[in-house]
């Protein structure tokens, strides 16, 4: 059977190439980009002004000399002042002027005239007309910048809109399971159309509550604009089931068919029933959703990450890297191990485990395929390969956490994450090597040359990178980490596609190295397009099913006042951590333990580190495992379906589930060891 991976590295992409959508959406992209980076760039041409101009903030090339007099007689104007005094007959209080307070405001006045008539002239030294167009770029740069800081809310809107709408038309939302037939084709249309359709009443219905309060004209454009979005999206649903393609066939529905309802849907179902049924609350959907409106920049950063999981996917960096082990023909176990411990730092810069299996998934699985692992192993791998990540410098998720918590850092959540990873990843080695058999390494004569010899295609990317953040900071004095890596990935990334573009043409014109780096940026942002729409609809209906947790009564049942034990808080918390991380997406689920269980736990005694260390953990063993196993879901997008269910015909309980049995056999214990063994040094 031919077991290739859907994801395999180049300009072919597993979805149809939307090249409108994407070039729109990579145009959306790079304007939050540049939007983001316009404070620095504003800051950095204030001090280039500075080296280049002494005292440029008190230049002004349209200054008008001080109309003052200089030349003003002081004993004369004191003079004339108390003979030009009458008394008011009608104030009982009036008395002559003091002769010694008018001399000293009259010598006040004429020092700071002298002072303005100084600066007039020193102004003029440098008024030169470089300056008058510096100034006017830089104040013209700052007014743009503080007449729109709304404009990114209504960037992200549109990045959304356009996302959400491929991933409509496509019917690439996240779900368990794909439709299989016309019947359940129209099963996933139409739930969509439900839950877009109750979205514009709870949108209606707030709309209606600000109608009623004043200074409400911004929160109602924005709630407009979400309106238009979600309209279109029941137009699209609408078409798309009555229009179902010719690849589906015809069928019938059975008690499996509702896995095909996307898992956005089945969210948004759940928190309407909530809010209107239960909580009287029929604008709370709107509400919550509407909070990543509030958070745009940092969902922003999820589409920019992922448009830089899809362009590394678009060229040959995933292949060269595994390049480097290969002359070592690594037996299957062991790779899967060096894998594990290789993809994670990569999985960092992605921001998220899901970003990169849906960038580098395909490319690890057939790799493992090639060295003989079964597929039970490969897709565990490849669920995997990135998970352990989330806790290494730079993840945007930790950003996302210390942003939202004060009582954390991110580089003490970084320290202690990478013992974290440092002991989930051994522990994966060693289940691995125990239940595979063969892993010892039999490396062929000469394998060390041959792989240092690999490193010599890498050069170029590493250079080509380096000089981009090396730029960067010189011109715009932006340096490299956590908080800016979102930015300067996607510019660092489109010059690694370009000179990946030429590589593969050494003959070809440049015309022609242009057009191929223009048709794998607008297939890197198509398929961007697809993931983000999903993604972000996800975590916007997240977010809404976390608003049942927070206007109800479960967080104060869980942590009661009585509970005063930390031991017994971190059970409640492993267990509902655990099963909040598998039925919502990562960053959701942050915001939402943000506003409802992090303040409670720290509160009996738990400490704040040790809490979102553990809540990250929580949240992978969540992610892979059932029912839901996002990780697992976005494996199935990237591999197929066919080898997923070839995976589990033949061998033991163990071989046949290895894949999810797998993941489960590192990260609980994992999560254990993480929650209780720090309590022993702080909570007995």
């Amino acid at each position: 059977m031919n077991w290739r991976a859907m994801t395999a590295t180049g300009v072919r992409t597993l979805y149809p190439v939307h090249r409108l959508h994407g070039v729109v959406l990579l145009l959306l992209l790079l304007a939050t980009l540049l939007l983001g980076m316009g404070n620095s760039l504003h800051s950095r041409l204030l001090w280039v002004g500075e080296q280049v101009w002494p005292n440029y903030y008190l230049l002004n090339p349209d200054a008008v000399e001080p109309s003052c007099n200089l030349t003003m007689d002081v004993d004369r104007e004191v003079e004339r002042r108390i003979q030009a005094y009458k008394p008011d007959p009608d104030d009982l209080f009036s008395s002559p002027p003091n002769a010694q307070a008018i001399r000293q405001s009259l010598e006040s006045n004429l020092a700071l005239c002298e002072q303005r008539h100084v600066q007039f002239a020193e102004n003029q030294k440098h008024a030169t007309p470089a300056l008058g167009v510096f100034k006017d770029i830089e104040q013209g740069l700052a007014d743009f910048l503080l007449s729109n800081i709304d404009l990114t809310k209504f960037l992200f809107i549109g990045m959304f809109a356009l996302a959400a709408a491929v991933s409509a038309l496509d019917a690439d939302h996240i779900a368990l399971r794909l439709p299989r037939n016309r019947a359940e084709w129209r099963l996933s249309q139409g739930a969509q159309f439900v839950v877009n359709g109750l979205m514009l009443l709870s949108l209606n219905s707030y709309l209606g509550n600000l109608e009623r309060t004043p200074d409400s004209g911004s929160a109602m454009t924005l709630q407009y604009a979400w309106v238009m979005v979600f309209g279109l999206f029941m137009v699209i649903n609408a078409v798309r089931f009555v229009v179902v393609p010719e690849r589906i066939k015809s069928g019938s529905m059975d008690l499996a068919s509702g896995l095909v309802v996307p898992l956005y849907c089945t969210m948004g179902l759940i928190a309407m029933s909530y809010f209107f049924f239960v909580d009287g609350y029929s604008s709370g959907l709107a509400i919550y959703f509407g909070m990543m409106s509030n958070l745009s920049s940092m969902f922003i950063n999820i589409g920019l990450y992922v448009l830089v999981g899809m362009m590394l996917k678009q060229t040959r960096v995933p292949e060269l890297l595994l390049g480097l082990i290969k002359p070592f023909n690594l037996p299957a176990p062991l790779l899967a191990s060096v894998i594990i411990f290789a993809t994670a730092f990569p999985t960092a810069f992605t921001g998220a485990s899901g970003i990169f299996i849906l960038a580098v998934g395909g490319v690890v699985y057939d790799e493992l395929r090639r060295a003989g692992a079964g597929r039970q192993l490969s897709l565990a791998t490849t669920a995997m390969s990135g998970s352990l990540g989330v806790v290494l410098n730079p993840c945007l998720l930790i950003v996302v956490v210390a942003a939202l918590n004060k009582e954390v850092t991110t580089s003490e959540m970084y320290g202690w994450g990478f013992w974290v990873f440092i002991m989930s990843a051994s522990l994966f080695s060693f289940i691995v090597c125990k239940t595979e058999g063969n892993w010892k390494p039999r490396p062929a004569p000469g394998a060390l040359r041959e792989s240092l010899r690999a490193t010599k295609p890498l050069i170029p990317y590493v250079a080509v990178a380096a000089a981009v953040i090396l730029a960067i900071w010189v011109i715009l004095g932006l340096k490299f980490n956590e908080y800016s890596a979102p930015l300067i990935l996607p510019l660092v990334m489109l010059a690694i596609v370009m000179l990946d573009s030429s590589k593969t043409q050494d003959d070809a014109p440049a015309a022609s190295r242009v057009q191929e780096f223009f048709v794998r940026s607008s297939s890197a942002a198509s398929d961007s397009a697809v993931h983000i729409g999903a993604l972000l609809a996800l975590i916007g209906f997240s977010i809404c099913l976390g608003g049942i947790l927070e206007r109800s009564d479960i967080v104060h049942f869980l942590f009661p006042e009585s509970l005063t034990s930390p031991w017994v808080a971190m059970l409640v918390i492993v267990v509902m951590l655990t099963f909040i991380g598998m039925v919502m997406d990562p960053f959701g689920a942050v915001i939402l333990v943000s506003a409802t269980i992090a303040q409670p736990a720290i509160q009996i005694g738990i400490d704040p580190l040790h809490f979102w260390i553990v809540c990250l953990v929580a949240f992978e063993l969540g992610y892979l495992s059932p029912p839901v196993a996002l990780n697992h879901l976005l494996t199935r997008q990237v591999v197929g379906e066919t080898e997923v269910v070839a995976a589990e015909r033949t061998g033991t309980f163990w071989h046949r589930y290895e894949r999810l049995l797998l993941p489960l056999a590192v990260m609980l214990p994992t999560l254990l060891l993480v929650a209780f063994v720090p309590m022993l040094f702080y909570a007995l």
